[in-house]
């Protein structure tokens, strides 16, 4: 299966070959926006992650702890290296989070399902940063791991 997004917009998803390499090459995921409330989506996919073996860093500067792990006020804090960033916030704070991912060292950046930035595709495909947009990483984890 050889699916992709495209958009009209000018940007489009690495085929669904890359996408298994990415997450099957990814140990340690940052999640940008990740809630402690249980009924949020951040909080269920970075749980389901979490239970799947990878290390989830909370990043939210209002959360001191997000499922038994020290959140960050932003990826700079964090001081470790980064394998996905999994972003669960609003596409116009995505260029801001992608230019941070970059000065981090970040390997790809994945904007969750109905999260989509053009600029924020260029700014990472500019710094050579792999990137993921309007798709679900517990989604596409779930899909890898029946195959």
């Amino acid at each position: 299966m050889m699916e992709q997004s495209f958009s009209a917009a000018g940007w489009e998803n690495p085929p669904i070959t890359e996408i298994d390499r990415i997450i099957a090459g990814a140990k340690t995921v940052a999640v940008v926006g990740l809630s402690s409330n249980e009924s949020k989506a951040s909080n269920r996919v970075a749980d389901y992650l979490a239970a799947h073996g990878f290390d989830i860093i909370p990043v939210n500067p209002a959360e001191a702890e997000i499922l038994g792990k020290k959140s960050y006020p932003d990826l700079t804090s964090i001081g470790r290296s980064i394998d996905i960033v999994d972003v669960f916030r609003r596409s116009e704070d995505t260029p801001a989070i992608v230019k941070e991912a970059v000065a981090v060292g970040a390997k790809c950046v994945w904007l969750q399902k109905g999260i989509v930035s053009e600029e924020a595709y260029q700014l990472a495909r500019r710094a050579g940063i792999r990137i993921v947009m309007d798709r679900c990483l517990k989604e596409e984890h779930t899909r890898l791991s029946t195959q």
